[in-house]
Formats: structure tokens, sequence, C-alpha cells
């Protein structure tokens, strides 16, 4: 069809792309005039197809159209006016003109909320639906024919902003092409619309949003939230207009601890607390407003009111006035373009830059020995009146930095004092989860429950999504200077190996994890891969590619390594933070942001990692942490629209299917670790002793539950007896007991339903006819614990030789001496790829082997030698992509190449 676009912003931008996709031709876009020189989104995107634009500043005078503007849009032979936001009043003489008339995008469930300010009445009224109309215009307000309507759930504590974002502005450009699609197919229905429930409200303005403190809490919450962002709800406190913003509502339970705040016509004064200045209604319920903005425009955490005074500055000394101007000369040194530095001067928008932020923290340091600032203090306070009050504060060593409100259940154990946050980490703060649904992990150790943890739903990936995107296009971690994101991150190394032993004991409690070893391993690696993927920050670069096309022309085409935006990370049980690590310190190098799910039964090294990353100064949004199933929070990250890559290890059945989802969603980019059978071969000019302990290694090492543990010993015939009694000693020496035991050498399986599954699989290995030469079953006492198992005599046919057990069982079966090739192909004829291993003193035959192995790792003479600068992942069915090593970071970057002929 002929369609003319009437209308404006990017929900007309997006209109417009869209029916051009579709293969409409838009023959005229009529919108408003250029502002300050720059064209309207809309037009923009018009202008650059080469489409007629039309920006008349008005269609009417005195109530009549305007003849000439008429003419121009008559002259464009539209058959059909698609209206997807309008601010301007458009006559009948063009609604009527088109054959198929004009439809109209209005963002609520007709005939409720007719008027321009929708949105903040469905929300002001507490709807539990919300939603959006396309109708068929007439003379009326709002009033005409329905066409297509779609709703949605209206969330507790939606703004105007976040059921736009969410729903109204993705859905609602989806609906106005389904209903042009139907239009062409001249199936659109026309439903006159019913005069029961109609309703039609005001335009919500700056005058009308005065708060009503004689309510509900739930009523003042309501009007907080429908005029937020705009107009912006307001009341007065100490003389002045403030307006606020952030508003939720409080379960009634303990009562707020904080200074109180009169506020004038409230049933109650407000209490400024930790978490936000905390309001009552008539009724005597409460609400928790985030931030408050006063009359100059300045915004504040809520939790600051008293600390940053109502004005939000602080009043300079005498001392304090003199470094304040000899900073404005500093300022204007550096910004030479500017004539006058005023309070309002914004050092990055007069031309900053990064090597300019570096010389005015030091300029600021030579002149104040106290004034510490870091490159992202200059980051976050961009204008000189804000660098300023910066500077004075850290001069007089205050913090107004919003205090981290942590939650923890605290227990006295392994000799220390251990505090676990037990919330999900959302946006920088811990909360409940979605109607404050939770879950108890247990400690594998007694079976008994350690805390109740917050249960992620699936609105809480969404918000974390939301937040990880606008930490990741409009925050500061986005902005940062890759040197200034290394170092944060190293400086959460340096955090986590403060609190190694308060991790390790958490891992342990947590996961079963033997203390000594979750220590070294579990959090030891952790901070190192921290530390390694910190030193890449700077070092990410693309290449210079001479090409020879298009002469003579010259040309420079070179390539940029860029972040991908939202990831998701899903990790497992076993080594619950450093499969953490190993993901989230090359995701964050590369410069994304993360939204990570923790093993449902290992989630609290998570949270306390979370704590630590916002302690070390990560900005929010940067990292959320949101426990909760699979099948619920994991499927929703892989099929959210907004997430760019997901990094996952676990099993191969669940990667097939997250695989899958991450292809129908948007293709995502996708890393997968996943199951092992990995072979062990081991030849008879092996050093035995080193062998046996290797071996040993190769599969109790962590209980069994290790990725690459040797699924499969084969030794050589000539010294496969020899080799079993000598293992067997060794089995019968292992302490099994509780993992805080420094003797232990064995801990608890991970949780129960792990464990079942061990003893069935042990139980069809001796129906199948293998040898059980020791274990195979429960440790009788309380916990989680699977005896050191050994099989002999295992075929090739066999459940136990092809399956993975991912516990403490070693599968032996010998080979013949001589028959190099057939251990190889035996050891090849598996689908699970992750890692092998050979030990033999011939170098020859190691090369040889280590060749043929069809793995990701080989070990030769040696297992589990994993470091962080090794790149680390598998092939065939146990999955594709890296951890680990410099490979790891292009798992977390896109390359995009930029050709320029001059």
């Amino acid at each position: 069809m002929k369609i003319a676009v009437i209308g404006q912003s990017l929900f007309g931008q997006e209109v417009y792309k869209e029916l051009r996709k579709d293969g409409h031709t838009i023959v005229g876009v009529f919108t408003i005039p250029d502002k300050d020189g720059k064209a309207d989104p809309l037009a923009a995107e018009a202008e650059k197809d080469g489409v007629a634009v039309f920006k008349f500043p008005r269609w009417r005078v005195k109530g009549q159209a305007i003849a000439e503007v008429v003419a121009q849009y008559k002259a464009t032979g539209a058959e059909l006016n698609v209206l997807p936001f309008c601010s301007q009043f458009i006559p009948m003489e063009v609604i009527d003109h088109p054959k198929h008339g004009s439809i109209i995008y209005h963002p609520s469930l007709l005939p409720r909320h007719r008027g321009a300010s929708a949105i903040n009445w469905t929300l002001i009224h507490g709807d539990k639906k919300g939603g959006f109309t396309v109708f068929w215009a007439d003379d009326g307000l709002d009033t005409g024919p329905i066409l297509l309507q779609r709703e949605c759930d209206v969330e507790p504590n939606d703004t105007v902003n976040t059921i736009y974002k969410r729903f109204l502005f993705p859905e609602g450009v989806k609906g106005t092409v389904d209903a042009v699609r139907m239009i062409a197919k001249g199936n659109a229905p026309k439903i006159i619309q019913p005069k029961e429930g109609a309703t039609y409200e005001c335009i919500q303005k700056k005058d009308n949003a005065m708060i009503d403190w004689n309510q509900s809490a739930e009523a003042i919450h309501n009007w907080i939230r429908g005029n937020d962002k705009v107009p912006g709800a307001w009341a007065e406190v100490d003389g002045q207009k403030v307006t606020f913003y952030g508003s939720s509502l409080v379960k009634s339970g303990t009562a707020a601890k904080g200074q109180p705040l009169e506020i004038p016509g409230a049933s109650k004064p407000g209490i400024v607390t930790k978490t936000g200045l905390v309001l009552f209604g008539n009724d005597g319920k409460t609400l928790l407003v985030k931030n408050l903005q006063f009359e100059d425009g300045k915004m504040i955490a809520a939790a600051q009111y008293f600390s940053s005074g109502s004005s939000a500055a602080v009043e300079l000394t005498e001392e304090e006035k003199t470094f304040a101007e000899q900073m404005k000369a500093v300022w204007q040194s550096i910004l030479t373009n500017v004539s006058k530095i005023e309070d309002s001067t914004d050092f990055f928008k007069s031309g900053a830059a990064s090597m300019d932020v570096v010389r005015l923290v030091e300029e600021a340091k030579l002149r104040a020995s106290n004034c510490q600032l870091q490159n992202e203090d200059v980051y976050m306070n961009t204008t000189y009146q804000d660098f300023i009050q910066k500077c004075v504060r850290k001069m007089r060593g205050q913090d107004d930095e919003e205090e981290l409100v942590v939650d923890y259940v605290e227990k006295n154990i392994n000799n220390m004092t251990i505090k676990m946050p037990y919330q999900m980490f959302l946006n920088g703060e811990f909360i409940d989860a979605e109607g404050g649904k939770t879950y108890k992990s247990i400690n594998p150790t007694d079976g008994t429950a350690i805390c109740e943890v917050s249960l992620a739903q699936i609105s809480d990936v969404d918000k974390a999504v939301a937040a990880a995107k606008e930490a990741f296009e409009e925050g500061e971690w986005g902005k940062m200077n890759p040197r200034d994101r290394g170092r944060l991150i190293y400086k959460l190394a340096d955090l986590m190996e403060q609190h190694q032993e308060e991790l390790a004991t958490i891992e342990s409690i947590d996961s079963g994890a033997v203390y000594t070893l979750a220590l070294k391993t579990h959090v030891g690696m952790s901070i190192q891969t921290f530390r390694y993927f910190a030193g890449w920050c700077d070092k990410i670069q693309g290449s210079t590619i001479p090409i020879n096309q298009a002469r003579p022309n010259r040309n420079l085409t070179f390539t940029k390594k860029e972040p991908m935006g939202v990831c998701a990370i899903v990790i497992p049980w076993n080594y619950p933070l450093m499969m953490l690590a190993w993901k989230t310190a090359a995701c964050l190098a590369a410069g994304n942001t993360v939204v990570l799910k923790p093993a449902q039964v290992t989630p609290l090294t998570a949270l306390k990692f979370a704590e630590l990353a916002a302690r070390a100064g990560i900005p929010k949004g940067v990292i959320n942490i949101l426990p909760g199933s699979g099948a619920l929070v994991g499927q929703r990250m892989s099929d959210h629209p907004d997430v760019r890559k997901l990094g996952f290890t676990g099993s191969t059945e669940i990667g097939k299917h997250i695989m899958k989802s991450c292809a129908v969603s948007n293709v995502k980019k996708v890393s997968l670790e996943l199951g092992g059978k990995s072979p062990l071969i081991i030849f008879s000019d092996c050093d035995m002793d080193k062998a046996v302990r290797m071996g040993m290694s190769s599969v109790f090492f962590n209980k069994g539950e290790n990725c690459i543990a040797a699924g499969r010993l084969f030794v050589e015939d000539s010294i496969h007896d020899q080799f079993v009694k000598k293992v067997i000693e060794e089995v019968k020496k292992m302490k099994i007991g509780d993992p805080l035991d420094r003797s232990t050498d064995h801990g608890p399986q991970n949780h129960k339903a792990h464990l079942d599954k061990l003893v069935e699989y042990c139980q069809t290995g001796v129906k199948e006819g293998a040898t059980l030469v020791c274990g195979g079953k429960q440790v009788q006492r309380p916990g989680f614990f699977f005896e050191p198992t050994v099989f002999t005599d295992v075929q090739d046919h066999m459940y136990i030789a092809e399956e993975e057990s991912f516990g403490p069982v070693m599968i032996i079966s010998k080979f013949k001496g001589g028959e190099v090739d057939d251990v190889l192909r035996r050891a090849n004829a598996t689908e699970y790829g992750l890692a092998s291993g050979v030990f033999t003193r011939d170098i020859s035959k190691a090369l040889y082997v280590s060749e043929r192995l069809n793995a990701g790792t080989v070990f030769v003479n040696t297992y589990n030698k994993t470091d962080v600068a090794a790149p680390f992942g598998g092939f065939k069915q146990s999955g594709f992509g890296k951890d680990l090593g410099q490979e790891a970071l292009n798992e977390y970057l896109k390359t995009k190449t930029v050709t320029i002929e001059y």
C-alpha cells in the first residue's frame, strides 16, 4: 500500500522502518519541525531513505485546515494514514482522505483512559492490566472503532518508563504493523467502542502532579509511579518543591530505622533510611522512594537526603573555595574552546578526552593531597559544580555514595563468622524475588537447610536484563576507559582474596567441596582468573588489513573488537565460584554486562561475589545474580531478545535445548561447555607411581564432580593388575567425612538427586557384568556421601563405558600392548571430546597419541592441570567455544570491519 506516516519519536521511526520492511511504499512522512537544528528521529530516518518529509508546524489555524498543507498531503496519493505517535491535531480532511482511512496507536485499552496521558493514568488508577489499542480515527477524542488490542500485566512497581520499554513500545510497534497487514489483507475489523467503562483523564503536567498525602500507601505509590519520570510527582519539603522517583510498596514487617523527615500534609513524618525514603499512607502502610529531585534539577539518592543536604550541595569553606578557583583554572586550561567555566559546564560535552581525565585527577591531587579522586569520579560528576562537590567530600572524608545494604545470614563455623547474602542481586541492590518467593539451600554434609534464598521469576530476569542493558548502553561501564575497567576488576580480585577463607567456607557448606581444595582451587583459581583478565582490558585490539579493491582510490580497512552487550551466563554446581569466574571475568574484561544464574543448589558464593563486586565499585547493573530454576530463569535468559550472548556450562542435553532457544529467539552467540567421557590411556612404559597418583586425581578430584574427570581409563594389559592393586590401596586410605575437616580427602556429593543417580549408575554397571572392585554404595551417615568406586572388566558396549558418572567412579578397561591405534579408536568412540590423557615415557608415542585424541584438552603425564592462560573447551557434543586464555575474550567480543576510501 501507499502509506503516509504522520507522527514523531523513536516509536514512529520503528513503525516506519517495519512498514518499509513489509514492502509498503511510504509516500510521505509528516512530522514536527526540527528542534534546535536537530530533526526528529522519524524525520531523520525517512530523510536518510530519500522519502519525502514534511515538517508542518501546524495543520490548522483558528479551527480551519490550512489549504496548502492539506494540498501537499493529498498530492502524495496515500491510501492509508498511519499515526503511530502524533502530538499535532490532524484535520478531518486529512483523516478521511485515504481510501483505507487512518489508524492511530493509543497506549491504553480503550475505552479506558482516553487522552494524552493514558499510560500515567493506567498506573495512577492501579490497573492490573494495561496495553494498547490501534483504532480507526474519527472526529472524536480516541473514540473511533477498535481494530486491534493487546494487553499485558501491570507489575506492582511499574513506572511509565518500565511498562513502555517492556511492552508498550516493542509490542506496540508490532501491533501497529500487524494492523496494517490486516488492512492490506482486507480483514481488519471495526469494533465500536463500548460506552461502559469509558474514561477520559486530563493531561498530566507538573502543576497538577502534587501528591495528596491523605490517601492509602498504595494510592500514593500509584500516584508517584504514574508520574515517574514525566511530569514527576512532587510535594513541598523544607520549603521547596521536591519530586519523588522510584517508588515501591513495602511489605509489612520490621519498623524502618532512620532519621525522620517532616513532610507537610503527610499522616506521619517520612524516614530517611539506608535504602531510601520511607513514606506513610493514611492507612499506616508504607512505601519506599529511591530518588529525589530538587527545583534546581539536581537529583540525589533519597538515602542521602540529610548527608547531602536538601540542596544536594555542601557549603565550601574559604580554603575549599580557593581550591575550587584553582581547579576552575585547570578546567579552563583543558577546555580552551570554552570562554568561561560555569557551574553547569560539562567536562566531556565541552570536548575533554580520557587523557584530560588523568590530568584533572592528578591536578586535584597536587592541590589537595587528601583529595584522592579516581578516574571514574570524573565520569560520574561531569559538570564543574558536581566535580567540585565530589572533590570537597573526598577532602572531608565523606562517602557520598549510596551505601550497599545487605541482609545476611550469619553462621559461626570453621573458626570464623561467615556473612552470606541470600537475596538476588539486581541493578546494584540485594532485593527479594518477585512475590517474595524463596527456596532452601541445603548443606550436603548433613542434609540440613543453610538458609532461604530468593527464587527468581521470569519478571526478575526481564528486570535484570533491562538493568544490564541500561548499564551497557547508557551507564558509566560502557563509557569507561578500558584500563579503569581493568583496575576495578583487579580491585574485585583483591577483595576476593581478602575474603578467600570466607568464600571457601561458604563453598564447602553449599557444595560439599573439601575446604582445602575450595581454598586452593575453587576460590584460588577464581581470584587468578579475575586478575588475569583484568590485565587484558586495555589490550583488546583489532588490526589493519591491506585491501586491493576499487583502484586507483586509496583505502584503509581496519577491524575493531567490540563488546556484545548484555550477556547471560548459566553455571553448574560442581565449581560454583570458579565457573562463575571463568566466564564472568572474560565477559567483563571485554566490556559487557552480565546476568548470571548460578546453579539452583549452589547459589551462595555467587551472591557473596555480587556483594564483593559492588564493594569493589563495579557500577550497578553491570553484574546481576539471579538464583532460580533452569526451566524458568535459564529458559527466559535463553529466550530474551535483549541478551546477545549466552555462556553455559552443564549437561549436553540442556546445552542442546539452550542452543535451540538461542537460535529461535534472536540468534544469540552461544558458547557451550558440556558433558564429557574423557579417556585416559596408560601405557606399560609409564611412571607407575605417578600414573596411579594422577589416575586417582583424574577420577576422584573434587569427589568426581569434575567436567574433565577421566571417565574411562584404558590400562595396558601387562600392568593392569598391578595398577588396579595400587589404586585399591590408595582408595582405602582416603578419608571420607566433613569437608571442613582439614584431613578429609573426600566430601559429600553435591545434592541428593545426584547421589541417587550415582547409586543407580553403579547398579547398572554391576547388572551389565562389570566387576565392582570397591565402593558403589551410599555411605551410611547423615548427608550425601558416596563411596569412591572402582570398576574393572568394563567392556565397550556397557552403559558405564559410554556415559558420564560425574562422580567418584573409576572405570577401567584393558588394552593389548602394541595396539596403539586400536586403543585410540576405542578412546575416540564417544560423542564427547572435552579432555583426555596419556601416560608414557616414550615422547614419540605421547605426541602420536595426543595428535589423534579427539578432545579439546590432552594431558601428557599429568592430569587436571588447567591454567588461567590456557584455553579450555571441548569438541563434538562436549560443546564449543573456550573459557580461559586470550581465546575466551573472543567469546564475548564481536568484530567490526571498517573500510575508508580517501
